[in-house]
């Protein structure tokens, strides 16, 4: 099975051949390095580890955690996650998003936009109240939940009564999407529809599952305009990789480095100039 994490960036339009536009999600797919994996044999399952997504500030890592990636050598990362049903990898390998194709059909899980706190309502769609003055009681009441079975007034509340309470924030996952394109160059896959989750959030994006009977009959239009569109996107391009982002890090250490070395010199060179006039006096 094919699986890869991403980082969900936005929704653009697409067009295809005949003009006709649809609603796409860009996920941004940084570099799935391989640190680990689990057979069936030794593990029960087959399985490998993904370090995602570079941490550029090491001080937000605890201890226990930063041994990990010392132990291994690699920079550390955000997130470690398991792909189970995953094999053909091995220590020290890339994930690429270039292992879909465009027109398959793919699963993609993440965890929904939470909501907090919310009243049934809104929650489960329940209509409201009477709206007239004289109502006696609130426009969003509850109503009755004391009543079990055949009118029979129960003790306690039923289990999965639908009630107010926390919405939202639950892993979901949509089957049978269709990937629309691969672009190799920015590392990222646009997905027909939407998928769950804000933007910024993790997803895992697999094989699909399940047979789907649709039949794809969308002709997107050439690569050379679906990567103009990729690139005329400003959630994109506000969006650069994290190899880049590193580079120019070090780069400005680096200058920084330079000018308080340059700085630290010329005070010298200006304390022995001082030094040399106070002595031939």
């Amino acid at each position: 099975m094919k699986k890869i994490i991403g980082t969900k960036i936005g929704m653009i339009q697409v067009l295809d051949v005949n003009g006709k536009q649809y609603p796409a999600t860009v996920v941004k797919c940084y570099p799935n390095n391989v640190i680990g994996v689990k057979t069936k044999e030794k593990n029960k399952h087959n399985a490998v580890q993904i370090a995602y997504e570079v941490v550029t500030n090491k001080n937000t890592l605890n201890k226990p955690k930063a041994g990990i990636f010392t132990k291994l050598k690699i920079a550390p990362t955000k997130h470690i996650k398991e792909l189970r049903d995953v094999t053909g990898y091995n220590v020290g390998d890339i994930i690429e998003p270039t292992i879909f194709t465009s027109g398959e059909y793919v699963d993609v899980q993440g965890v929904t936009k939470g909501h907090g706190f919310t009243g049934s309502i809104k929650r489960w769609n329940f209509k409201v109240g009477p709206l007239g003055h004289g109502a006696g009681y609130p426009h969003r009441y509850v109503g009755s939940v004391a009543f079990g079975r055949g009118g029979s007034q129960a003790q306690r509340v039923p289990k999965g009564k639908k009630l107010p309470g926390h919405y939202g924030h639950e892993l979901v996952t949509i089957q049978n999407l269709v990937i629309l394109g691969v672009s190799s160059r920015r590392s990222a896959l646009i997905i027909l529809g939407a998928i769950p989750g804000p933007e910024g959030s993790i997803v895992t994006i697999s094989s699909s599952i399940k047979k789907s009977n649709k039949k794809f009959n969308i002709q997107i239009i050439d690569k050379e305009i679906q990567e103009e569109i990729l690139k005329a996107n400003e959630k994109l391009e506000d969006k650069d990789s994290l190899h880049e982002m590193n580079e120019k890090i070090e780069e400005q250490e680096k200058k920084e480095a330079a000018a308080e070395e340059q700085a630290k010199k010329q005070a010298a060179a200006e304390k022995a100039k001082e030094a040399e006039q106070a002595s031939t006096k």
